[in-house]
C-alpha cells in the first residue's frame, strides 16, 4: 500500500503548477471547477484547490520527494538555487543522506532527499 495524493489549498493553482510541473516533472492530469489533478511519472497526484488564504500549517509540517541518488538531489538542488527558489533548509550532505527543503510558490516546505 503506498501513500498516492496529497490535497493542497494554493493562492493560485496555475502559479502551483508551474512549480511542480517545472521541479518535479508533474502533469495536469483532470481538472474541475473546484480541483486541479496533478501527477507525477509515478502517478502521485496532487489536488491543488485554490483558496485565497490558504490555513497556516504548523512549522514542522512538509512533504518530501526522494531522488534515486545523492548527486539528483545535489543537482536539483543547484537549479532551484539558481532559478530562484527559496530555500526552507539549506543542502544537507553527509554520507548515506543528502537532503534539503525549499518552499513551493504558496511557502509550503518541500523535502529532496536520498537515503
Amino acid at each position: 500500500m503506498d501513500l498516492n495524493h496529497l490535497h493542497l489549498h494554493v493562492r493560485d493553482v496555475q502559479r502551483a503548477m508551474r512549480f511542480y510541473v517545472t521541479w518535479f516533472g508533474f502533469a495536469e492530469r483532470a481538472a474541475s471547477d473546484e480541483v486541479h489533478f496533478i501527477a507525477n511519472e509515478r502517478g502521485f497526484l496532487l489536488a491543488l484547490v485554490e483558496d485565497p488564504e490558504p490555513q497556516r500549517l504548523p512549522a514542522w509540517f512538509h512533504f518530501g520527494f526522494g531522488l534515486a541518488s545523492a548527486g539528483e538531489v545535489r543537482a536539483l538542488h543547484a537549479r532551484m538555487v539558481a532559478g530562484g527558489v527559496p530555500m526552507a533548509k539549506p543542502l544537507l550532505d553527509e554520507p548515506g543522506f543528502v537532503a534539503f527543503r525549499c518552499r513551493d510558490a504558496d511557502g509550503y516546505p518541500v523535502e529532496v532527499y536520498w537515503e
